[in-house]
């Protein structure tokens, strides 16, 4: 009888082995498939927005103002997200927004001027930012080990497809169907699409849950109050302001200010999610190891003088645009890992706290870059008598590079008062 009762519990002990594995690899392929979505809806934008500016007779300012109200949705869907998660759980908010993203693709396909457009761009990122909230949580409960590489290694996921987001745009856009161009408003409908695909597995799969919620609850009020917790807000709302308008921007600035064709310009965006994807993959493990804010530090250090050199030194430099991805790429998913290290208690709080204050800063910085293009262009004439474009773009590209070495400086500062309270993750 004991050696019958011994077999039985070791095979519900394998099963349950077994279903933990299976249920561990579906978690998996949500969190590395929602990053692939992400990567794809998040910087086919590139090659998109020369042409959507061309067809709509849009000024850099207006570029600037739309890019802005995607930073809008996305830190609308900040606001909300972990209380969404914590009412209807993590499984049913993944779904909400990857059905929210496919909508998205109808709806801009349908866009016929500046706003509907902005409209459509408005409900995309609200999709995106519940779902990198989302994604956020998801992998913050699952890796709890060596979080600092899997935290890279997911990301590495969003630059994979970052890396051929602006090639595969540039060439749907040129696909022809029933005789005509599928054009910008069709490729982001068939990119889109491919948002529905993460809901099988989102709807087979298993979620850990949040158990500190007394804790995340008063943790907002201690996270307020706590310097450190600002500081890493600036950190990651400078690397990251910097890290998206690469996505927005580069496509633009080698187009205008080097008169480069479309596919040429796409291809130096796909080199720099290249750099930065491979940073990702190669690197993770090298911020476990040498600690994460120094991590960032050097990363972002690396990143602004990588793109001040490429300006400087003209179109021949170019390829340094995409070198800096190399440290631009470390940036978020290390912040990630160190929230989660140092807030484990209210880990969904920290993120929803620095994420959203990191969304108002993306709206400014996307402002002010469309901004500063404009003026300078305005400010400073060409050599015929009219606007100059070309150092308004420098101008705003410079910027772009400035905001990532003020994100070293603010990282610098976060080492020395972490170090003072020996609290170094």
């Amino acid at each position: 009888m004991e050696t019958q009762q011994s077999l039985s519990t070791e095979k519900s002990s394998t099963s349950l082995k077994v279903n933990s594995k299976y249920n561990y690899y579906l978690l998996l392929s949500i969190v590395f498939g929602g990053f692939l979505i992400f990567g794809l809806s998040e910087n086919i934008k590139g090659p998109a927005i020369p042409i959507i500016q061309n067809e709509l007779h849009l000024s850099q300012s207006q570029i600037g103002i739309l890019l802005a109200l995607n930073s809008l949705g996305y830190l609308l869907a900040c606001s909300f997200t972990s209380a969404l998660s914590n009412k209807i759980g993590i499984k049913w908010t993944g779904i909400i927004a990857f059905l929210s993203m496919a909508l998205a693709g109808f709806v801009i396909y349908l866009s016929v001027n500046y706003a509907t457009l902005s409209a459509s761009f408005f409900l995309l990122y609200i999709g995106n930012g519940v779902l990198e909230i989302g994604l956020g949580i998801m992998a913050a409960r699952i890796f709890t080990k060596n979080t600092g590489t899997m935290m890279n290694l997911s990301h590495f996921f969003y630059g994979l497809s970052s890396t051929v987001a602006p090639t595969i745009a540039a060439s749907i856009m040129g696909w022809n169907m029933f005789g005509d161009e599928i054009g910008w408003r069709g490729m982001y409908l068939l990119v889109l699409l491919l948002s529905l695909l993460p809901i099988v597995p989102s709807l087979l799969g298993k979620f850990p849950e949040e158990t500190h919620e007394i804790e995340e609850t008063t943790s907002y009020k201690s996270l307020i109050r706590d310097p450190v917790a600002w500081l890493i807000v600036a950190v990651l709302s400078f690397g990251v302001v910097s890290e998206i308008a690469v996505g927005s921007w580069l496509v633009q600035f080698l187009v205008k200010a080097y008169s480069w064709n479309i596919h040429d310009a796409s291809r130096m965006l796909s080199m720099f999610f290249l750099f930065f994807m491979l940073a990702r993959l190669f690197l993770g493990a090298v911020t476990d190891r040498i600690g994460f804010t120094l991590s960032i530090i050097i990363a972002s250090a690396f990143s602004g003088i990588c793109s001040l050199a490429a300006i400087l030194t003209g179109e021949k430099g170019a390829m340094l645009f995409a070198i800096s991805g190399v440290g631009i790429a470390l940036i978020y998913p290390t912040v990630m890992a160190l929230l989660a290290k140092r807030y484990p208690k209210g880990t969904g709080a920290a993120i929803t706290f620095t994420v959203t204050l990191m969304g108002i800063a993306s709206v400014i910085g996307n402002l002010l870059i469309g901004f500063i293009i404009d003026l300078v262009s305005k400010m400073f004439k060409s050599e015929n008598g009219g606007v100059n474009e070309i150092l308004g773009l420098q101008a705003g590209y410079g910027f772009i590079a400035v905001l990532a070495l003020i994100c070293s400086g603010c990282s610098i500062v976060l080492y020395v008062i972490l170090k003072k309270k020996n609290q170094l993750i």
